[in-house]
């Protein structure tokens, strides 16, 4: 993948205007394997324990095209190294040796025919990286100057949570900054992985940020891909390219529980982008791997369609869609990232199928991509249209257990559009009743 640099991105903002600070999609050939913005990225989080226990690594690459199938492009890996037994819980966020593989899920040569596998199929690859903390069995705890010590000179956990099974580090150490520097870089050169996914970025001074980014860019040019676990817009002024959607996915879980309306989760949408630069993106999601932990897509959303109609609210609105393993089959349960769950992907194909055929949609479309929002007020059915060029997509998503009956917006009644999901023709009433969760995209050019 190529995410195209900032001066080119800004050129072709002049071709095309849109109601947020973040960019449009750019028009593309949807069968192009390649992608070329960072608002026509697709990501999928694969958990290694949601795969067979010795052979994840294996396994993700035998299950590449179902993965890819889902209209996905990039790949992100969660973490893959070696974990702490000293304190240990079984967090893969616990990590023993930066540059030692979990054997749990295969050799170097298996997660290196992973990345080449993956890239040959036209994804970029990026590994989760946790710099804030590490095991307590980790060999950079024999010099407690890499680590946060309290006034007796004992080392300590991250404060302000609950994650005594690690040790917090010391950024203020010039060699273990240096150190997460190299291991950093090592994975790169070793796997020719495109990235990382930062794990609590907020936990890590802006300055190492910047430092790092700087320095690995020079090693993958504008084919570097970095996300941060965060929120706070400084992030971006390190060199990320794209920042989690917390507040986002936080208000969606309240709407469909009822205790926020369709109006916040809009309100909470402008927010992330008034500070979201140009060039820049939130990643939106429904579910990921700390929420499904506490509760599946199914019981936050109350059932498998509300599951399915936050995810397309989540993944058009704006932003760039995430897919955590496990939510495409509607996992019933909450789902611990700490030990092996591994699923059975053939337990619900239909829903797969209705996944493949959503985000082949979203794919298909610069409007659904891209950031020509209009929003509406029609209670507790989310509706929004969006625009690129000649073409207009209205989506419409209830979030209620109940049925509702609302307004098109006047622009578009009586109006023939494509169902986007059942690819029929439709002209438009001027009001449509849409049953408990039930959503339509409807496109026009």
């Amino acid at each position: 993948m190529k995410i195209m640099n900032i001066s080119l991105l800004l050129m072709l903002l002049h071709l095309f205007t849109g109601c947020s600070n973040s960019t449009e999609a750019i028009a593309k050939d949807p069968s192009s394997p390649a992608v070329s913005t960072i608002n026509e990225i697709v990501m999928y989080e694969a958990n290694p324990k949601s795969f067979a226990q010795g052979t994840s690594f294996n396994d993700i690459t035998a299950r590449l095209n179902e993965i890819k199938a889902l209209g996905v492009n990039t790949l992100w890996l969660m973490p893959i190294y070696e974990e702490g037994i000293k304190n240990g819980i079984g967090s893969p966020y616990c990590v023993k040796d930066y540059k030692a593989l979990n054997t749990n899920y295969g050799s170097m040569a298996d997660l290196k025919t992973l990345v080449s596998t993956a890239q040959g199929k036209g994804m970029t690859v990026i590994l989760d990286w946790v710099a804030n903390h590490t095991s307590w069995d980790n060999a950079w705890i024999a010099d407690k100057s890499w680590y946060t010590q309290d006034a007796a000179g004992n080392i300590i956990s991250p404060a302000g949570f609950n994650w005594s099974d690690v040790a917090d580090l010391n950024f203020d150490n010039k060699d273990m900054r240096a150190a997460m520097v190299d291991a950093m870089k090592y994975w790169i050169t070793e796997t020719n992985i495109d990235g990382y996914r930062c794990d609590y970025a907020e936990g890590v001074p802006q300055d190492f940020w910047t430092e790092v980014i700087t320095e690995l860019r020079q090693l993958k040019g504008d084919q570097l891909l970095m996300l941060a676990e965060g929120s706070d817009s400084w992030l971006y002024d390190c060199g990320f390219d794209m920042l989690y959607g917390w507040g986002f996915a936080g208000v969606l879980q309240n709407v469909f529980s009822g205790s926020a309306s369709v109006s916040d989760l809009y309100k909470k949408h402008q927010e992330e982008y008034n500070v979201t630069p140009t060039g820049k993106q939130r990643l939106r999601y429904s579910t990921n791997h700390d929420l499904a932990s506490e509760s599946s897509p199914l019981q936050a959303y109350k059932s498998e369609r509300g599951a399915m109609s936050a995810f397309v609210i989540a993944s058009t609105l704006a932003g760039s869609p995430l897919i955590y393993s496990s939510q495409e089959i509607a996992y019933p349960r909450a789902l611990s990232f700490f030990q092996f769950i591994p699923m059975d992907w053939s337990s619900n194909i239909a829903y797969q199928q209705e996944y493949q055929k959503l985000m082949q949609a979203y794919n298909s479309s610069a409007a659904l991509r891209g950031n020509g929002l209009r929003t509406y007020d029609t209670g507790k059915v989310a509706t929004f249209c969006k625009t690129y060029n000649n073409e207009r997509v209205l989506v419409m998503a209830n979030t209620s257990k109940e049925s509702q009956t609302i307004k098109v917006p006047i622009e578009l009644a009586g109006e023939e559009m494509i169902d986007l999901m059942s690819n029929e023709n439709k002209i438009l009433s001027a009001a449509i009743t849409l049953e408990p969760y039930q959503y339509y995209i409807y496109s026009k050019k």
